[in-house]
């Protein structure tokens, strides 16, 4: 291994535990029924459907009077409170130590996505970061992952990436060469077959 390429939400950010810090304020600011944060957590859909379709669904869903632009707006904060995943820091660190180069790539839009990544504490770990947003390409197109490997210098056969989702972080990579390894945070793997399975981001290191 020269190099690991990892996901951002699921994977680095604990995104369960965010939205799980602020939906309770999400509720009060607009004095919202306690039924909402089921209901948006299953909408959410692990973050993978936009937002500009959530809100007015639970809107017309509960007869709410707020307008869903603004609660829009207000789930814009969520990310001031970005928690990383339990060993995120101490795994990237020893990482690095062991010199394996690391790249970061993530669908979404630039600025939220920078913000969770810095607000985790985890920024400076990367020699490269490929947001879709940015770059116009999102997993699991395989120029993705080509734009963060040729960043590094780094040949897909000699790198693993690792995430949480079983087409955007498994099944993708493995179609452009590089071996992958699930954190099964998400979405279950519906008969895609990882490189390794881990029970959290400490186990990368056994990979080493």
């Amino acid at each position: 291994m020269k190099a690991a390429l990892f996901d951002l939400d699921g994977t680095l950010h604990d995104r369960t535990a965010t939205l799980r810090h602020w939906l309770p304020g999400h509720l009060r600011r607009f004095g919202l029924p306690p039924e909402y944060a089921a209901r948006f957590a299953e909408l959410d859909d692990f973050g993978y459907r936009s937002k500009r379709e959530v809100f007015p669904q639970l809107v017309q869903e509960f007869g709410l009077e707020c307008d869903s632009q603004v609660l829009f707006d207000d789930f814009g904060g969520h990310v001031q409170q970005a928690a990383p995943m339990p060993h995120a820091a101490n795994v990237l660190r020893e990482l690095r130590k062991n010199g394996v180069a690391l790249g970061l790539v993530t669908n979404g839009w630039p600025q939220p996505q920078r913000a969770v990544l810095a607000a985790c504490g985890l920024a400076d770990f990367f020699d490269a970061v490929v947001v879709s947003g940015e770059v116009g390409l999102a997993k699991p197109d395989p120029r993705s992952y080509h734009l963060a490997l040729d960043a590094l210098g780094i040949a897909p056969a000699a790198a693993w990436f690792v995430g949480d989702s079983p087409r955007n972080d498994i099944w993708g990579p493995q179609q452009v060469g590089m071996r992958a390894a699930w954190l099964p945070t998400g979405h279950p793997l519906s008969g895609q077959r990882p490189d390794a399975t881990l029970s959290d981001l400490r186990g990368v290191l056994h990979l080493l």
